[in-house]
């Protein structure tokens, strides 16, 4: 299938020390499988819609749409067929319109722009702007109809926070404030989004488990019942499940440590 990224608006997607779109280049005697190349890819992409969401002054919830959409998309077809940060800003602006907080297609592009090549101007009206202002639009509606238009998710956001404040209930105030469970256990949810976990498992199952890592970090235990605490809140996960998630999240940062 043609790409949707002519070349002129492809200078405004792609890093300076980035491989050809579409592909991705090893040096010689480079021993990265497949997969781990497309993992490598997928985990960068999401970092630059994580941090191009914020200087666009989006909420969490459409930040992390835009990732699951992302995910989808690649999960219908191959990371050689179409530039992935054109996708990851087509993504961004259906977001935008999925959650309600609506950005215009020039501040997308500008903030983009500036993410690639750092203290440039913005682009002007010209034809470069014009030809990748018409590239999302197009890539836009490829993804929705990839999705079949299946574009509204649940996310853990909601869960998590019904679960801090249960378990803020059951412990010692004064361990709670010593120690950031919370913001601990939000940084390893927007993490999952990295990575393909935040649509292969439930989002209660993935708050469950972040949090669960969160107090396990800082040793902070929980009154013993009858069940465990975790089992109380979200009555089908179950000890498996958490193990699951949480190990897909090491793994995760085992290799982000060797990209780096």
């Amino acid at each position: 299938m043609d790409r949707f990224v002519s070349s002129g608006s492809m200078e405004a997607v792609s890093r300076g020390d980035s491989a050809p779109v579409g592909r991705m280049v090893t040096a010689a005697g480079d021993t990265d499988t497949e997969s781990s190349r497309e993992m490598k890819t997928h985990f960068r992409v999401c970092r630059f819609i994580m941090e191009t969401g914020v200087k666009l002054g989006m909420r969490s919830v459409p930040v992390a749409t835009a990732c699951v959409l992302y995910h989808r998309f690649f999960q219908c077809v191959s990371v050689s067929v179409y530039e992935p940060y054109l996708v990851a800003m087509s993504c961004i602006y259906l977001a935008g319109k999925v959650e309600e907080q609506h950005l215009r297609t020039r501040d997308i592009i500008n903030v983009c722009h500036r993410y690639f090549h750092h203290g440039s101007a913005p682009l002007s009206c010209g034809s470069d702007f014009w030809d990748l202002r018409d590239s999302v639009v197009q890539c836009e509606l490829l993804v929705l109809r990839q999705l079949n238009f299946h574009v509204s998710f649940q996310h853990p956001h909601k869960y998590l926070l019904h679960y801090l404040l249960s378990v803020k209930s059951l412990v010692n105030r004064h361990a709670w404030s010593r120690t950031p469970i919370a913001e601990t256990s939000w940084a390893l949810l927007r993490d999952c989004y990295h990575g393909t976990m935040c649509v292969r498992h439930a989002p209660q199952h993935i708050a469950i488990a972040t949090l669960y890592l969160a107090l396990l970090s800082y040793g902070v235990e929980l009154p013993v019942g009858e069940r465990e605490w975790w089992q109380v809140l979200c009555e089908d996960v179950t000890k498996d499940h958490v193990d699951t998630i949480i190990s897909d999240l090491l793994h995760l940062y085992d290799m982000e440590a060797k990209w780096t």
